[in-house]
């Protein structure tokens, strides 16, 4: 198993920070950075190796490469999302689709969470399941949140931020474990969503597969603090909940 990281958006709401780096590379404690915390965590759980999609300032990802190497223990493979800037996180996905083979470990590279979030999709394995969502079926939910439907027996039936608050089980956090034997299937659906529309997200992926008779499980982590970091707001709850951990 590896870690793989989508670590290519702009993150303009984060300006001026992300003006020279990726979103993933804006500090939350002190030098410590979100992906910082995300490779802490996966070098935590044992993994060894980690591939990070790049794309808007990589130059930045690619000059931390070594630094990070040496610091968590991990070998970081970078691929380049040669369309970070012009289309939506589908894509970005699905060119990390070679990775996924490995059975990996994905995290969004804006998502704040504990390492208890990784064990958790762990624990969760090994019952035929080949994609697990990370759940958090306790926070109220909004508008913005990325609000998932479970059926107790078949899984995810609708995932999309487009959706009334009170009709959902629970968020999906921007994290999941992705079997190898997933990933053919994940990546023509991905690339069928990114087809239909350059601006959807790889959760639209994930519908694409319940829509075509797919299970996706999910994971609740239980009452957990994290955040993702969209803007100057959430950057001041990522910079409270980093310092605890």
């Amino acid at each position: 198993m590896i870690g793989l990281v989508l670590a290519a958006g702009a993150g303009r709401r984060l300006r001026p920070y992300t003006d020279t780096l990726p979103k993933a590379l804006v500090p939350v404690d002190g030098d410590t950075t979100i992906l910082d915390l995300t490779l802490g965590n996966f070098a935590e759980i044992g993994l060894t190796e980690v591939a990070i999609i790049v794309g808007y300032r990589k130059e930045a990802v690619y000059e931390r490469k070594e630094a990070l190497e040496q610091k968590y223990g991990l070998k970081l493979t970078l691929i380049d999302n040669d369309k970070a800037e012009e289309w939506n996180n589908a894509y970005s996905l699905w060119c990390g689709r070679d990775a996924l083979q490995h059975d990996v470990i994905l995290a969004n590279g804006d998502t704040v969470h504990p390492v208890s979030v990784e064990k958790t999709l762990l624990a969760a394995r090994g019952n035929g399941q080949k994609i697990i969502l990370a759940l958090d079926t306790v926070k109220q939910l909004a508008d913005e949140e990325m609000k998932v439907v479970v059926d107790p027996e078949k899984g995810v039936q609708k995932i999309t931020k487009l959706m009334d608050p009170a009709e959902a089980t629970g968020e999906y956090i921007g994290v999941t474990l992705i079997e190898g034997s997933a990933a053919a299937e994940l990546a023509d659906a991905l690339k069928t969503t990114f087809e239909r529309d350059p601006d959807l997200y790889y959760e639209d992926g994930y519908q694409e597969l319940v829509n075509r008779g797919f299970k996706v499980d999910v994971a609740p982590i239980g009452d957990v603090k994290w955040v993702e970091i969209d803007n100057h707001d959430d950057l001041a709850k990522g910079r409270d909940i980093a310092c605890q951990y």
